[in-house]
């Protein structure tokens, strides 16, 4: 009983994201497989933040209790893709230093359910820290610290910290430089979040022992006695068929293409291409003469609501005339999940951000690596040389020159048409069957969520 005389109610789960859409979209795939065991989830964000999560995204989430807390008002600049210095979408800081005023309703959210809950379990993303604290003082509360991206590139950043020691099985030839990765302001921003860690009670990581067990063991290891969860993929494995009234357009015309016929190329939400690249882009594919589809959009502003629109890319004269019938341009947000679990679908150039890794990987779709900031040049190593199941297109090492369209052609036509490129089809479809079992019932996956699950009721 509560102090109060009031019977306290079962374990409820909080859930803080970072206000960008590859984190977004992460912890709500997790509230629903939470949700799915009958334990209260509560989503927590800006107004804003909260909307763009649920507006792209079309499973069920009538059951999630959301949480639109009011931060101060913050600019949302468009963005900008000839910044000399980084790729880094410096235009949504505004919107991240403004989430860290979360801190104080997400206490006084905590407060209220501590009072009225047996146990309160809080997922906080490893940039929202600050806006967690709160947690390590409640007595009732316990504190988990979710990670973004692979565990590989985390155990990438300890492996440096110690000296490079010698790991079993771990080779690789270059690890790319942390250089351009992060603006400045953006690394004190994630120093200020991880002085946080320390007071957590366990790390959660959307991976899969099946991909990624020797880093998540070696993460284990050197992270003494706190626990360490490898819950993912948290993204849908099957994908349900719509009918044709509400499927995508680009989904009827993968329905006329041949099995693995056609490169999927999207670069994210974050990334802004300059008119140059997207001309050699456009070249390259148009030579390659490889079926596409081409999700040719404006990065995210901060606050993809504000009224001015995206930014109209143009392409070279007469480009969507010629390539009628092989590519296809889609400028609207598409359905990714359902490209790439389409048997049409047979190579994905990505940016390597891990959301879309980890579907490509569990659709079992090899990728193209083009990595632009953040974690992603990282996570191309993972997919590159360790998993095997990409090639690179651009080098984290030339990231301050032009991918030409020569560049892009190969690239396609290696992936698209070579023996090479269906011996990665084939690995990619492997670890996808592993992906599968790992979450099937006695699977690695299904047990540490299952673990995992019985830790926060009991």
């Amino acid at each position: 009983m509560a102090s109060n005389g009031k019977t306290l109610h079962q374990t409820q789960v909080v859930l803080i994201p970072f206000p960008a859409q590859g984190h977004l979209n992460q912890l709500l795939h997790l509230s629903r497989h939470i949700l799915s065991h009958n334990i209260p989830v509560h989503y927590v964000g800006t107004a804003t933040h909260i909307r763009q999560a649920t507006v792209r995204d079309h499973n069920s989430i009538s059951n999630i209790h959301f949480h639109h807390f009011e931060v101060p008002p913050f600019v949302s600049p468009p963005p900008n893709p000839n910044n000399p210095e980084t790729d880094f979408p410096c235009h949504l800081l505004p919107s991240f230093e403004a989430s860290s005023h979360l801190r104080e309703p997400v206490r006084n959210l905590l407060q209220s359910l501590s009072s009225q809950a047996k146990r309160v379990i809080v997922i906080h993303d490893s940039l929202m820290a600050s806006v967690a604290q709160d947690a390590t003082n409640m007595p009732n509360v316990e504190n988990y610290t979710f990670h973004s991206t692979c565990a590989f590139t985390t155990f990438v950043y300890y492996w440096e910290v110690m000296g490079r020691p010698s790991v079993e099985g771990f080779q690789v030839s270059e690890i790319p430089s942390l250089e351009g990765c992060f603006p400045p302001q953006f690394i004190d921003f994630i120093t200020a979040q991880y002085e946080f860690h320390q007071f957590n009670d366990g790390n959660i990581y959307n991976t899969s022992r099946a991909i990624e067990g020797p880093y998540i063991e070696f993460l284990e290891r050197i992270g003494g006695s706190k626990k360490i969860c490898a819950l993912g993929p948290f993204n849908p494995l099957a994908i349900e068929k719509k009918d044709s009234k509400t499927r995508h357009t680009c989904l009827e015309w993968l329905h006329k293409q041949e099995p693995n016929s056609v490169m999927y190329v999207s670069f994210g939400t974050t990334t802004s291409l300059t008119v140059e690249q997207i001309e050699e882009i456009a070249t390259g594919l148009e030579q390659s003469k490889q079926k596409f589809i081409w999700v040719l959009r404006d990065a995210d502003k901060g606050d993809i609501f504000d009224g001015n629109g995206t930014k109209w890319y143009e392409l070279p004269n007469g480009f969507e005339e010629r390539v009628k019938g092989i590519g296809l341009i889609v400028r609207d947000w598409a359905p990714q999940l359902e490209i790439l679990s389409h048997t049409s679908t047979g190579g994905f150039m990505s940016h390597c951000g891990w959301n879309s890794c980890l579907e490509s990987i569990t659709m079992g779709v090899p990728i193209l690596a083009w990595p632009v900031h953040s974690d992603q040049p990282r996570n191309s190593v993972l997919i590159t040389e360790v998993l095997k199941v990409g090639l690179v297109v651009k080098d984290w090492a030339q990231r301050n020159v032009l991918v030409s369209a020569s560049v892009v052609e190969n690239a396609v036509r290696r992936l698209m048409k070579t023996k090479e490129g269906d011996d990665m089809r084939d690995r990619a479809v492997r670890l996808k069957n592993a992906i599968h079992r790992s979450k099937d019932e006695g699977g690695v996956s299904r047990m540490e969520m299952s673990s995992f699950i019985d830790h926060i009721i009991n």
